[in-house]
């Protein structure tokens, strides 16, 4: 078995007033030779953005891009004709392809919202733009994970690529086994709020632990917590 740990405390972070940004790999004006990636997963970015305010309409290609909100909503638009709100408990991807133009705003005026905006390199390149977006009921990941974005899973939304994404919610003392999907697959624990022990690892709010050469993970709640599980194939295509 093989880690490797990221604190909270030492990820990059950017605040141009409107967005206050904690980058876990190298983005932006943020640069880690380091940090580049954990297998395919490229962007783990967590935003806080201010009332009112967002990402004007610009470019990607050839990367999923998922937006977990952690609190508040967002606002979405993009060149498929997409025009969605996305709230706490849902989940979106939007499969970039050959080329898409997409804004995200804050969709409250008078508060700020926080989500996470995490990039996966994909499967397969030039593909017809997509957009998907799907609410999970919080009840399904009281102390177990919730599989929330899958290539294989009709319940969650679409990946193009091998992997799949996780949620828990778990009370202190409470311990669960997730094994991983794909052989050649590792796992990038991010702890969203609370204290957890992974493997032996103890991690707190926003840590992040790597595992990879292994096919299982032990996680045990140190206090009431909430981890993502980002399942990835390890190697660059």
């Amino acid at each position: 078995m093989k880690t490797i740990y990221h604190a909270a405390d030492r990820r990059g972070h950017v605040n141009f007033g409107w967005l206050d940004s904690h980058h876990s790999f190298s983005f932006g004006q943020y640069y880690e030779p380091e940090k580049m990636n954990f297998g395919v997963l490229r962007v783990l970015n967590d935003d806080i953005i201010e009332g009112g305010t967002g990402f004007g309409t610009h470019p990607h290609d050839n990367m999923e891009i998922v937006s977990i909100p952690i609190y508040g909503a967002l606002q979405h638009q993009d060149s498929t004709g997409t025009n969605a709100v996305i709230n706490q408990n849902d989940v979106q991807i939007m499969s970039a392809g050959s080329g898409i133009k997409h804004s995200e705003y804050n969709h409250f005026k008078d508060k700020e919202t926080n989500f996470l905006q995490i990039w996966v390199i994909p499967k397969k390149r030039n593909i017809q733009p997509r957009y998907d977006q799907k609410t999970f009921d919080p009840a399904n990941r009281e102390n177990k994970l919730q599989t929330v974005v899958a290539p294989d899973d009709e319940s969650a939304a679409w990946i193009n690529q091998d992997a799949w994404f996780s949620l828990g919610n778990f009370t202190s003392g409470h311990q669960a086994d997730y094994t991983i999907k794909k052989e050649g697959n590792g796992v990038y624990a991010f702890v969203i709020e609370g204290n957890v022990t992974i493997n032996g690892q103890s991690l707190y709010k926003r840590d992040a632990l790597g595992i990879w050469d292994t096919d299982k993970l032990n996680i045990e709640a140190a206090t009431n917590a909430e981890i993502l599980l980002i399942d990835v194939p390890m190697q660059l295509i």
